[in-house]
């Protein structure tokens, strides 16, 4: 009889014991914005799921998801880098 043995360590709570990387704060601190802009939209979207949508509801809902397209189009902005002999 072969014996059957786990091929991973277990996880424990010791191991997930850390605090996250310089790098990995500083990528979600730039992108909070999208992040905040998110939350709003399902705020929006949440308000009106038991109830018919009312012309502020949509208002809010549209206008929330402008601010999705900006944050991400502002985020986008932010990261991408122009190469080297290509066109920005």
């Amino acid at each position: 009889m072969k014996t059957i043995a786990a091929l991973q360590d277990l996880v424990t709570a010791g191991s997930l014991d850390f605090e996250p990387p310089a790098a990995e704060l500083d990528a979600i601190e730039q992108e909070m914005p999208l992040i905040r802009a998110e939350v709003e939209l399902l705020d929006a979207q949440i308000m009106t799921i038991d109830r018919p949508a009312s012309e502020l509801d949509v208002w809010r809902i549209r206008r929330a998801r402008n601010r999705v397209l900006a944050a991400r189009r502002d985020l986008t902005n932010r990261t991408v880098t122009v190469q080297p002999g290509g066109a920005a």
